[in-house]
C-alpha cells in the first residue's frame, strides 16, 4: 500500500527509490495485430501472459528492495471514482471527429453510466465498433467501419510509464507526447494526477498541451541539473519550454539540451545512456565522444542564456560540480554494443547509487557494470521489450530519497 502521507519528490536518477508508478500489461496489448503493431509502435506481437509474468517479476524485484509500487490501472480506477474525473474520462475517450456527432453522443451516454473500473478499461484497452453500445438509428460511421476497427484506440504503450510523466523535485511534468498512438496517454495521466488522493495537491512542472517533450528524454543528473534529449520524440522547443518552466519554479539551475539521432534505436536519451551511480553512466560507446550538449541557465532578467554545444560528458560534469562522469560502455566490441543497445542495455533503472535493474539478456553490458562495482538485478524481458523499452522506460519514480 502506497504511503499517501509522504509527498512525491524526485531530485536525482539514483537516490534510493521508495515509490514508483508502473503499468502491468493488460488487454490493451491483446489489441495488437500484424496489421496495427507498427502504427501502435511495437516491433512484434507480444505474448501477453508471459509479458504479465515478466512484469510481475519486475515489480517483485522492486518490492523486495523496499520500493512501494503503485499500478497505473489501480490509480486510474481510484481517480475515476470522483464524479468530475469520470466526466473528464468520458470526454477523453470519445473523439467526435472520428465517430460523428450521433455516434459520439451515444457512446458518451453509455460511458457516463458505467462503473469507474469499466471506464478505466475503455480508456486503457480501447473499444472496437463491434463493442459499441447497440445502435440507435443509422450511422454511416458504424456501417463503413469494420467491426474490429477501433472506435476508441487502445494504449499499449502505457507500459512505458516513464514517457508520459516525470517528477522533477516536488512537481510533475505531464508529457506532451509526439506520436499519434500515444497522445491520449496524457489524458490518463492528467486524471490520475488531478484526482488520485496522493497527487491531488501536486503542482505541475509542465503541461500536456505544451511543446513536445517525453519523459524518456528527461534525466535528473543531480539535484537542480537536468539533461533533456532532443530527437525523435522531444523537440528543441519542448526542451526550452521545460527549461524555462523549471527555472521559473526554482527546481533547477541548469538544463542540458542533448541532440540525439532521430531513429527507432535511439528514440529517447535513456536509450543512449542512463545513470547507475551518483557519478557514473552506462552509455552506448558510439555516443561517448559524439554526444554534445547545449547548456541553458536562467539570467537575472528572467530570460535564458544558452551556451555550447560542448561535449556532453564535459558539460554534464561541470553542471554537476564534479571532476568527471565515469562511463561504463555497453559491450566490448561494436557488434555487441549495437546489439545490446538495441536490446535496451543502456536502459537501466537505479534503485540506489550503484544498484540497478537491467534485462538479463544484455550479458556483456551487465558484466561491464558488475566489473565497475555496480550491482545488477537482472530481470527477464523477452516479451516486455517488444515495444522498445527497458526497466527505466517501464517505471516512473514518484519518490526518491536524497543522495
Amino acid at each position: 500500500m502506497i504511503d499517501e502521507t509522504t509527498p512525491p519528490r524526485v531530485d536525482s536518477e539514483v537516490g534510493p527509490l521508495r515509490a514508483v508508478l508502473l503499468h502491468r500489461p493488460g488487454n490493451e496489448l491483446k489489441r495488437l495485430t500484424p496489421r496495427n503493431n507498427d502504427q501502435l509502435l511495437f516491433d512484434s506481437i507480444p505474448w501477453v501472459d508471459r509479458a504479465q509474468e515478466e512484469h510481475d517479476a519486475f515489480a517483485e524485484v522492486l518490492r523486495g528492495r523496499g520500493v512501494e509500487v503503485l499500478l497505473l490501472a489501480d490509480a486510474l480506477r481510484t481517480a475515476l471514482a470522483d464524479t468530475r474525473a469520470h466526466a473528464a474520462g468520458v470526454h477523453a475517450a470519445v473523439d467526435e471527429r472520428r465517430l460523428g456527432p450521433d455516434l459520439a453522443d451515444s457512446l458518451r451516454s453509455h460511458l457516463s453510466s458505467v462503473a469507474p473500473a469499466t471506464l478505466a478499461e475503455v480508456l486503457m484497452a480501447g473499444m472496437t465498433f463491434e463493442e459499441l453500445p447497440a445502435a440507435e438509428g443509422a450511422s454511416l460511421v458504424r456501417l463503413m467501419n469494420h467491426p474490429n476497427d477501433f472506435a476508441v484506440d487502445p494504449l499499449p504503450n502505457l507500459l512505458f510509464t516513464r514517457d508520459s510523466s516525470a517528477w522533477i523535485g516536488d512537481r510533475v511534468a505531464v508529457s506532451s507526447l509526439t506520436m499519434p498512438a500515444r497522445v491520449r496517454e496524457t489524458a490518463v495521466l492528467d486524471l490520475i494526477y488531478a484526482y488520485h488522493p496522493w497527487f491531488r495537491h501536486a503542482a505541475r512542472a509542465y503541461g500536456a498541451h505544451s511543446a513536445p517533450i517525453e519523459g524518456g528524454d528527461v534525466m535528473l543528473l543531480s539535484p537542480g541539473v537536468l539533461a533533456i534529449g532532443v530527437g525523435e520524440r522531444t523537440t528543441a522547443a519542448g526542451a526550452e519550454s521545460l527549461a524555462r518552466s523549471v527555472f521559473a519554479d526554482g527546481i533547477a539551475h541548469t538544463v542540458l539540451a542533448v541532440p540525439i539521432q532521430q531513429t527507432r534505436a535511439t528514440m529517447h536519451l535513456d536509450t543512449v545512456c542512463t545513470m547507475v551511480d551518483a557519478d557514473a553512466v552506462v552509455m552506448y560507446p558510439l555516443s561517448r565522444d559524439s554526444l554534445t550538449a547545449f547548456t541553458m541557465r536562467p539570467t537575472d532578467d528572467g530570460s535564458v542564456k544558452v551556451e555550447g554545444p560542448a561535449p556532453f560528458l564535459t558539460a554534464a560534469a561541470e553542471a554537476m560540480g564534479i571532476d568527471r562522469l565515469r562511463v561504463i560502455d555497453t559491450g566490448l566490441d561494436p557488434v555487441t554494443a549495437e546489439r545490446e543497445q538495441w536490446d535496451d542495455g543502456n536502459n537501466t533503472l537505479a534503485l540506489a547509487p550503484g544498484v540497478v535493474v537491467g534485462y538479463e539478456r544484455n550479458v556483456e553490458t551487465n558484466a561491464r557494470l558488475a566489473e565497475a562495482g555496480i550491482e545488477v538485478l537482472a530481470i527477464t524481458g523477452s516479451e516486455l521489450g517488444s515495444g522498445r523499452g527497458g526497466p527505466r522506460c517501464m517505471s516512473c519514480p514518484i519518490r526518491r530519497e536524497s543522495i
